[in-house]
């Protein structure tokens, strides 16, 4: 086996005088290559590799800056500590501007020396070994709860803590915790599924009540709106949380971030649950209130979001609430739209309420199972929170943000609903007017599995639109997808490890809605 020697080279026109360091380093299983001049240390970077350079700052030459602006264009990505008698805050930008790793002060001692050598090359090790215990403790923490009596408060936790360990668990694919955090998820999710069946209900009927997609508006924008604030009502199709928390600290660099949390209605399917949203009002309601786009002859989910500009007024106006101005409403379907409202933001600059919808995530989910690279490049959860946190990096949507937080402002960022990756089929028997999504249907005397799916007979329970006396809802559970008996075997590898919504688990229902304040 390969002795795991860490070699490291120092950098200092004093070097014999620092043999006592070197000395300890060596002791702890380091080996040193002393060298006294700038120009020494970028002839053996060229020639060698080095875990480690400690660099003087103060050299007669070439001086430590200068020496680490040659080092990083040789080896960008070789570890380099500063070792510094000066405390002048200009000499230490610089030398971070330069991408140093960490820094020591003269005097230094051989423990402060080893100690930030760790630091710099054992820290991720270190954190993986903490991060696994800390799992471990969680894990068991978590499964105490679901074997407990859950309350909604409960789901939103473990859904929170879920999905914070699965960044870290991805960051971390060297602890080996993959496996045991995708059953912990699946375990959560079978339970979460049998929680709800039982509880929704009661929910819209008055009972024992969460936050739903019904309070947002009342709960996150009234407040401010009601004392005159300028709010922006920003709501990114298809968004889970464990995406949010990819975007969250990039966003916190301009704002303060409140985090809170709310059920999506059913079905997690934009017609249902954005036009909830936006009226405030359940599904059942918005059908009445819309009867042309939701007739029973009507097949076209999409265009049954076509009025949610109309359905906020008229929510704000059975809230009482009196805007200093007209509110504007934009949907951004592609790039060119969002670019452009990014530019032409100021002219929004005395506009009381600007909601905005994003499409670009709910886009990606469905084009993925339509195309191979875009397959390829999410082709897991891990993979599409990158795609998704890449797509924000560059979007409109964060210029948006940034051009805002001069402003005197409020934001609300939230998601309609989630998604989750579809991975067994589950047979639906209808008929052949049925309605085609892959995590729920509705359409006359529907029937499925008990155990993959839930089956509403009575809508109105539920407050769901009825389209005839016999309609009936099939909402699929965990990560089951819905196929018909006919061509099963076609249609089950066609959409399997596909991204979908419209049913029951925890990524598409307990979602995030941040409030944003400029810093």
């Amino acid at each position: 086996m390969k002795e795991d020697r860490k070699e490291i080279l120092w950098v200092d026109d004093e070097i014999d005088l620092l043999q006592p360091h070197i000395l300890f380093l060596e002791g702890k299983g380091c080996k040193i290559t002393p060298v006294a001049t700038g120009e020494d240390a970028l002839n053996f970077v060229t020639k060698r590799p080095y875990d480690l350079v400690l660099l003087d700052e103060q050299m007669p030459g070439k001086d430590g800056l200068a020496t680490l602006e040659e080092i990083k264009d040789v080896k960008p990505n070789l570890p380099v500590v500063m070792v510094t008698k000066s405390e002048e805050e200009n000499i230490m930008n610089q030398a971070i501007g330069k991408k140093i790793d960490d820094y020591l002060t003269k005097p230094v001692n051989p423990s402060q020396v080893w100690l930030v050598v760790k630091k710099v090359l054992d820290s991720r090790k270190i954190r993986g070994s903490q991060m696994a215990a800390d799992y471990i403790a969680e894990f068991n923490r978590l499964r105490g709860m679901l074997f407990g009596q859950m309350h909604w408060k409960d789901w939103m936790e473990a859904h929170r803590k879920l999905s914070e360990w699965e960044l870290e668990v991805a960051a971390h694919p060297e602890v080996g915790l993959e496996a045991t955090h995708f059953g912990q998820k699946k375990e959560f999710n079978v339970e979460f599924g049998k929680y709800v069946e039982k509880i929704y209900p009661r929910w819209v009927a008055g009972e024992e009540t969460p936050p739903l997609s019904v309070n947002v508006v009342k709960n996150h924008l009234f407040p401010h709106l009601s004392r005159g604030k300028q709010l922006f009502f920003i709501v990114v199709d298809c968004m889970r949380l464990d995406q949010w928390l990819m975007v969250e600290p990039l966003i916190s660099e301009y704002f303060n971030v409140q985090r809170d949390y709310y059920f999506s209605v059913l079905p997690t399917a934009t017609p249902f649950s954005r036009n909830a949203i936006f009226a405030g009002v359940f599904p059942d309601d918005v059908a009445r209130a819309d009867a042309e786009a939701w007739n029973p002859g009507s097949k076209d989910d999409s265009s049954r979001n076509r009025h949610e500009r109309q359905l906020l007024d008229a929510q704000i106006a059975r809230l009482g609430l009196k805007l200093k101005g007209e509110p504007k409403y934009v949907k951004v379907l592609d790039q060119a739209e969002g670019d452009n409202l990014a530019r032409k933001i100021s002219n929004y600059s005395s506009v009381p309420l600007l909601s905005v919808v994003y499409n670009f995530i709910d886009m990606l989910a469905h084009g993925r199972s339509e195309d191979e690279i875009l397959s390829e490049l999410a082709h897991d959860e891990a993979a599409f929170r990158s795609v998704m946190q890449t797509w924000f990096l560059h979007s409109s949507l964060f210029e948006l943000l940034k051009q805002i937080a001069k402003w005197d402002c409020v934001a609300v960022i939230t998601t309609d609903h989630g998604s989750v990756l579809g991975t067994r089929a589950a047979i639906a028997y209808g008929k052949r007017d049925t309605s085609t999504s892959l995590r729920y249907k509705y359409g006359d005397n529907l029937n499925c599995d008990p155990k993959q799916s839930v089956l509403i007979k009575d809508p109105r329970r539920w407050r769901l639109p009825m389209f005839g006396l016999a309609t009936t809802y099939i909402i699929a559970k965990e990560d089951y997808y819905f196929v018909y008996p006919t061509n099963f075997n076609e249609y089950q590898r066609a959409y399997k490890n596909s991204f979908q919504h419209g049913g029951i688990s925890m990524e598409e229902m307990i979602l995030p809605v941040a409030t944003l304040t400029p810093k």
